[in-house]
């Protein structure tokens, strides 16, 4: 930057070979320029790190089209953010046009920066050498919803119906699998041995707000209704220590609920970026959505039980739920269960829960290889 700036206004030429020559947002260090060019009367960088100011100027080099802003990132830090271009009274919230890292969501996209040190696991990536499992799609009907769900069910490669398996039952399952690469994940982790051959359902909720915000009719669906027809269908161990619910922000909230109401049943939680909304005096600020969710954890937080053996507990440091991810964390290791706790330097994304699926799984469900070697 400073290079470009150092004889003055810089041309149009000059301008043409600093975009060609450099990959953008660029990173030095700990510090992270963004950078815009086109003609506005405005920029501005709409970041997604709660505590920060979440827009911040861009300045224009001074007779130039290009527009740029530097902030502080630490390393390993993921984040992802849009540009709003300001002309007159239109404001437009649009890609990076300079950056190519694109993150999906279920609500559309976001350009990525990724900080010093930062790398997309491997892990996530397809890989020749696994053989990959299989998807299949099943209607399931519902005495607590009334109706039928359509639930997707990953077998493992090298399926068989004489052994026994354990199971994962994953909520957003079809989000996972588009968002978060579930599938490609679990073909390589049980490639490497990381964890054993697993059979996992992947649910969808109809209401997901109301489903997943502590609805009672949720646990008895995945007790009632998904749990028999599984183990009707497939080879699944009975053991509860072989079952688990695994679910990112209000999936998060649906898995501790159902485990709570139904103790004994399942013996593992994957718990990420949970939308753990309570209050200790006053209202808990997060809209009514968060009511039923508030009403649920203050009572969890009175009286916990031991709704299962291990919970692998996981939240983004860039996340506003940080605080009361970070709070539930104490009371859930005094309840006797084993619990895991890890935070990134990334938001509520689910890249940032597809970072955690390595650790996560490999340690509710170790494979041959960590039974060997931790």
């Amino acid at each position: 930057m400073q290079a470009l700036l150092s004889d003055g206004v810089p041309s149009a030429e000059r301008l043409d070979r600093f975009v060609e020559e450099n990959e953008f947002p660029i990173v030095e260090g700990t510090g992270v320029t963004f950078f815009f060019r086109g003609q506005a009367d405005d920029v501005r960088l709409r970041h997604f790190i709660y505590g920060l100011p979440t827009s911040q100027p861009f300045h224009r080099v001074e007779g130039a089209d290009l527009w740029h802003v530097t902030m502080e990132l630490p390393e390993r830090s993921r984040i992802e953010y849009k540009i709003e271009v300001i002309r007159g009274d239109d404001h437009q919230w649009v890609m990076d046009p300079l950056n190519p890292r694109v993150a999906h969501d279920p609500f559309g996209a976001n350009s990525v920066c990724q900080g010093r040190g930062y790398e997309e696991p491997e892990w996530s990536r397809p890989d020749d050498e696994a053989r990959p499992g299989s998807i299949e799609d099943l209607k399931m009907p519902s005495r607590a919803f009334g109706g039928a769900r359509r639930v997707l069910v990953y077998l493992p490669a090298r399926f068989r119906k004489r052994r026994r398996y354990p199971l994962l039952i994953a909520h957003d399952g079809g989000d996972f699998l588009r968002f978060a690469s579930l599938k490609t994940v679990l073909d390589n982790l049980i490639h490497r041995l990381e964890i054993p051959p697993i059979v996992v359902a992947l649910t969808m909720a109809d209401d997901r707000l109301t489903e997943y915000g502590a609805d009672p009719r949720h646990g008895r669906f995945l007790v009632d209704d998904v749990l028999p027809r599984l183990e009707q269908r497939y080879p699944l161990s009975e053991r509860p220590a072989d079952r688990g619910l695994l679910g990112a922000s209000f999936g998060a909230v649906a898995s501790l609920h159902a485990a709570w109401s139904h103790p004994g049943v399942f013996g593992r939680l994957g718990l990420l970026s949970g939308s753990f909304a309570f209050s200790d005096i006053g209202d808990h600020q997060r809209g009514p959505a968060f009511d039923p969710v508030a009403a649920f954890v203050n009572g969890f937080r009175e009286n916990p039980g031991r709704p299962t053996d291990k919970i692998f507990l996981a939240c983004g440091t860039y996340e506003s739920l940080i605080y009361e991810n970070r709070s539930l964390l104490p009371l859930l290791q005094t309840t006797g269960m084993t619990v895991r706790y890890v935070e990134a330097r990334d938001g509520h994304n689910w890249e940032n829960w597809r970072d955690r699926m390595r650790e996560g799984l490999s340690w509710l469900y170790p494979g041959p290889l960590w039974m060997v070697y931790e």
